[in-house]
């Protein structure tokens, strides 16, 4: 019987054949093996660039941020400044219009410091309700932007039941002097003390009031310990209105009836430090005419 090629090999060479094959095998693995490192070690290299990229990438990003951020911050603080510039610009225009549309004269010194002329009339005056008059027979005006603080007044003083009656208010040039000479002609020299000189009153500015009530009437003769009279020295400079010639004065007597608007804040002011209006030097006075109807 005939052998087969492999029985005809013997057992040691087939070993080796086996050998061969299996090493020629490994060393293919071997092959595909660091080949695929070689790929992977190019794909990490790349990886590595192009995270190296990225990462130069965001850091510019974030450098071209932050310089944005401080373009903008920049930008920020000077549109502020701006804004604060127009509006500082726009308060002092709306303060100059306030100032310009004000008459100077409502807060200069009379009584024999300041002269104000025969042609001078209030630019508004309305006359004056009925039911606030003491002697309703007559007709008597005020300046018409004050009269709502004088209606309020009174009304208020009502309400807490203190009867305030007003005696005299408006009085042109004309009837000053007119008011003058007649006391003039009863007193004499002694009208002087307390009737000023006609463009010397503060009555032609339409601001300034004579208070009396019912009880004293046209007298005034004890005016000064009246109810009346207590509470308009604690509340009469919440609507603006003020003493004029309290007691010591150097202009004339002392006239509790005699009270003048001076804005509300100028009221408060001399209230809070104890002053009268006639104490203050004109330039400080003068810095409150923006706010006189207020």
């Amino acid at each position: 019987m005939k052998k087969s090629l492999l029985d005809k090999i013997k057992p040691h060479w087939l070993v080796f054949i086996f050998g061969i094959v299996a090493m020629g095998y490994l060393i293919f693995q071997h092959y595909q093996l660091t080949q695929y490192s070689l790929n992977l070690e190019r794909d990490l290299s790349k990886t590595k660039e192009s995270l190296g990229s990225t990462t130069q990438e965001l850091q510019n990003t974030i450098i071209d941020r932050d310089v944005l951020a401080q373009k903008l911050q920049q930008e920020q603080s000077r549109v502020d400044t701006l804004a604060a510039q127009v509006e500082y610009i726009s308060g002092t225009l709306g303060l100059l219009e306030k100032i310009q549309g004000t008459d100077e004269e409502l807060l200069q010194k009379y009584s024999r410091v300041y002269f104000l002329n025969e042609n001078y009339t209030p630019k508004n005056l309305t006359q004056i309700d009925k039911k606030y008059i003491y002697n309703q027979g007559r007709d008597y005006y005020f300046h018409t932007n004050v009269l709502p603080s004088l209606k309020n007044l009174i009304d208020n003083a009502s309400s807490s039941g203190v009867d305030i009656k007003i005696l005299s208010a408006y009085r042109s040039f004309g009837e000053q002097a007119g008011l003058k000479s007649n006391y003039t002609v009863i007193y004499g020299s002694g009208a002087n003390q307390f009737s000023a000189d006609q463009g010397y009153s503060e009555h032609q500015l339409g601001t300034t009031v004579d208070f009396t009530d019912s009880k004293i009437g046209a007298n005034l003769a004890g005016f000064e310990k009246t109810k009346t009279y207590e509470w308009l020295l604690q509340n009469a400079y919440k609507y603006g209105f003020v003493l004029s010639y309290p007691p010591g004065n150097t202009y004339y007597r002392f006239e509790p009836w005699h009270w003048r608007y001076v804005g509300k804040k100028l009221a408060e002011r001399l209230q809070n430090e104890g002053k009268y209006f006639y104490d203050l030097d004109q330039r400080e006075i003068d810095t409150y005419l923006a706010s006189f109807f207020d």
